[in-house]
């Protein structure tokens, strides 16, 4: 029993890779093209790009695993069945539920890595990846270039004259600011633009400043300035997952993300009988569509976590679990119980 153990488990295991892996790179692709419409807005360095990838990583791969293992583990049982492999399993005495028990225990194993990554991986993930994204937009906001229509920094209209936004340094600066309580110009030879903690400073060098208050006109001379403004980026503070599940924070989709998540992590054990009623053929006597009844599975249980939840909420939980035993149950006992 222990060889046929291990002989099962060695073939799923690269069926496995060998679908997991393209699955992977597809949605790799997806997300590389989505983060393709970032650069549009901000501006990302390679090493920032690679960041933004490992953070999406966790939900790749709890989207690809439990896809991958049950349609590896199907395909498995099926190239054993037409190199009458199976035939030969089953006339040693061997029930179909030993095979189901042999593949329970990966089964299980992916299922509780799935709740721990969508539980307590994820939250985090998505709250400093979340975090990163706002704060190089707030930044974007500041990628200052000499322009004859100026910019707008805090309550002060810059104008740049000449620019190095890659060292953020610029030339022949002047800045108009007509909000305080007396208009306000200045004139800078030199500026510098300084992120200090989420202030942005403009330092000023070598300057002029000029007011105009009730018929009374000013003048100063500066060597260095300071002007400040705030980085609008209002970060997400992650506390713990607890917090994380049960704060009233966007609590609608928290919960469909809960019910939704939690199925698909239960999707692996809970389709053992849909994969061993499509895998195990008898080669001579059965064909069957394993590719289109392996796809429009999928697309069933995938439906029915999405569409139920909307009805009854989080007793789609354990509905979808139940009916979805019973009626790949069904399908087990009738194409390959009575059988083998």
């Amino acid at each position: 029993m222990d060889k046929l153990r291990r002989y099962l488990l060695s073939n799923l295991s690269l069926l496995f890779f060998s679908i997991f892996l393209p699955l992977f790179a597809i949605a790799s692709v997806i997300f590389m093209i989505k983060l393709a419409t970032y650069t549009a807005v901000i501006q990302l360095s390679l090493i920032e790009m690679g960041k933004l990838y490992l953070f999406v990583l966790p939900e790749l791969l709890f989207f690809t695993l439990p896809i991958a293992f049950v349609i590896g583990a199907a395909l498995t049982l099926y190239r054993l069945s037409n190199d009458n492999e199976m035939v030969v399993v089953f006339s040693l005495g061997i029930s179909p539920m030993f095979i189901a028990k042999v593949l329970f225990k990966p089964a299980f194993l992916l299922t509780v890595l799935l709740f721990v990554d969508y539980l307590v991986v994820t939250p985090y993930i998505k709250i400093i990846s979340s975090n990163f994204v706002d704060h190089k937009k707030a930044e974007a906001k500041f990628n200052l270039t000499a322009s004859e229509f100026g910019h707008s920094f805090g309550d002060w209209m810059l104008f740049i004259n000449s620019s190095d936004s890659e060292n953020r340094k610029f030339g022949d600066v002047v800045l108009f600011n007509k909000k305080m309580k007396d208009e306000t110009l200045i004139i800078s030879k030199k500026a510098e633009l300084i992120n200090n903690k989420g202030v942005l400073q403009l330092k000023l060098d070598d300057g002029e400043s000029y007011s105009y208050e009730d018929n009374l006109f000013r003048k100063m001379v500066f060597r260095i300035a300071y002007i400040n403004d705030v980085m609008d980026t209002d970060e997400t503070i992650y506390r713990n997952v607890i917090d994380y599940w049960t704060n009233d924070e966007l609590r609608a989709r928290k919960d469909q993300r809960l019910i939704t998540n939690s199925l698909m992590s239960l999707f692996p054990t809970i389709s053992l009988f849909l994969v061993i009623a499509l895998g195990i053929v008898h080669a001579r006597h059965q064909k069957r569509w394993i590719y289109l009844w392996l796809f429009l599975s999928i697309i069933a249980f995938y439906s029915a976590a999405i569409i139920t939840q909307q009805w009854i909420g989080f007793h789609a939980i354990w509905v979808v679990t139940l009916l979805w035993l019973i009626v790949t149950y069904a399908f087990y006992q009738r194409l390959v119980g009575r059988r083998f």
